[in-house]
């Protein structure tokens, strides 16, 4: 019963590569290798030419009651919580906030805290109580469609789930799930003046032609001046 074997059976879905588990939980690959090789040898999962799936789910249930009990007990870690919805063993995709800190790799943040940390994530509509339910089991609180003042929420991390009727659209990007380049960008413009550092970052990175440099800006208006 260990914690690293634990993330690496919850976190599994059918056809996941060794790499896309490790990037998933944020763990070293030579570490889930070999993980995976040990749980392939007690017949927990099964390392196949088609990827990695559950074997023993008797044994899956028993880790995710072991994680739940671990997490509800201490303080969740801003990276954990990117780390958690991988457990759920539904589909989601990472939006608002959290997909222009996904596509910048972690390099721009923007309205949250230690303190009040909510992570934004599409879901499909059928699977939101089932969400609230794997998040309670957690201890985490949980919104639908906005972000609740951070005196109405318990603990530190929250999430803030945004149901949808049709597919969710998702890349992933290191290890996770989130809606696409496009789709972030045009959120980020609808609120330009406090998402252009993160503009200026996927200009540059993904060669996009946004006008993100706010830099620029200013210097244009200082010279007005």
């Amino acid at each position: 019963m260990d914690a690293t074997a634990a993330k690496i059976v919850l976190a599994v879905q059918r056809g996941d590569s060794i790499n896309r588990i490790a990037s998933k939980i944020d763990v070293s690959y030579s570490w889930v290798y070999d993980w995976v090789e040990r749980l392939d040898d007690a017949e927990v999962i099964a390392n196949t030419d088609n990827g990695i799936q559950i074997v023993d789910h008797e044994m899956r249930q028993q880790y995710a009651e072991m994680m739940a009990a671990l997490y509800s007990r201490d303080t969740i870690s801003q990276e954990d919580a990117y780390v958690i919805p991988h457990f759920a063993g539904m589909e989601f995709a990472y939006t608002e906030i959290d997909a222009a800190y996904v596509w910048t790799h972690g390099g721009f943040q923007i309205a949250r805290s230690h303190d009040d940390y909510p992570v934004f994530i599409d879901v499909h509509d059928r699977d939101v109580e089932r969400w609230i339910a794997f998040f309670q089991q957690f201890g985490i609180d949980t919104m639908i469609n906005e972000r609740p003042d951070a005196s109405d929420v318990d603990g530190n991390v929250h999430y803030v789930l945004f149901p949808k009727t049709g597919d969710i659209d998702a890349e992933w990007v290191d290890g996770n799930p989130v809606i696409p380049l496009d789709d972030t960008v045009s959120q980020m413009m609808e609120n330009r003046p406090a998402y252009e550092p993160a503009l200026e970052i996927i200009a540059d990175e993904y060669d996009r032609d946004i006008d993100a440099s706010h830099h620029s800006a200013m210097s244009t208006n200082e010279q007005m001046e």
